[in-house]
Order: structure tokens, then sequence, then C-alpha cells
């Protein structure tokens, strides 16, 4: 089907930046919507930004002037990059795709395993 790895996650301090990719790969026909989900410890997964495959974006007022979610369609790979980082910013960030994959016209949701994102001192 399809699988999606993300990595760049790691250990920042508050005011910082990570930049997180997520490579798709597998049995893709298309690519519809990218986006990025996190979750933080005792909370629900939530919506950080999401990018339609013409481009346009769209980001949780939270992350809003910080944040900036950018994809690649030739690598059908999606970057998170995130800049002054907060501690309320640490969380499992997740990838998610909406694709079809080679003799199935129905757009299924893919999630990748999730990387982690601490900030702190």
């Amino acid at each position: 089907q399809v699988q999606l790895v993300e990595s760049g996650g790691g250990l920042v301090p508050p005011g910082g930046s990570l930049r997180l990719s997520c490579a798709a790969s597998g049995s893709i026909f298309s690519i519809y919507a990218m986006s990025w989900y996190r979750q933080a410890p005792g909370k629900q997964r939530e919506l950080v930004a999401a990018i339609a495959s013409g481009g346009r974006s769209n980001y949780a007022d939270s992350v809003k002037g910080r944040f900036t979610i950018s994809r690649d369609n030739a690598k059908n790979t999606v970057y998170l990059q995130m800049n002054s980082l907060k501690p309320e910013d640490t969380a499992v960030y997740y990838c998610n795709a909406d694709a079809t994959v080679v003799g199935n016209s129905k757009i299924l949701g893919y999630w990748g395993q999730g990387t982690q994102v601490t900030v702190s001192s």
C-alpha cells in the first residue's frame, strides 16, 4: 500500500528550530492532501498543518507564524519547518497522507509511525 516514514525529530531548547520530513513510498498512484498532526501525553491528536496537492495550506492557530508546511510532489515528501519552538510544542508528530494506490481508486488515509519532538532547556 503506502508507507510513510517521518524523520527530523529530536530535543531542542525553547526558541530553537527543527525540520520534520515525511516520505511516502509504495504502490502510490496519487497523493492528495498531506498533513502533520501531533499528540502530547494525555491529550488528543490534533491537526498542526495541512497542504493540498496544489500547495494551499492551513495551520492550527497555535502554530501560525512559527511553522511552515511544504511539499515536494516529485519526491512524495512533505516537510514541516518549526521555528520559535515552545515547550508546549512537545509531542509525537505524525504524518498523514490521503492517497490512492495502483489498481484502486478509493482515497484512503495513511499514517506514519511518528517522531518525537521535545522542547526543553
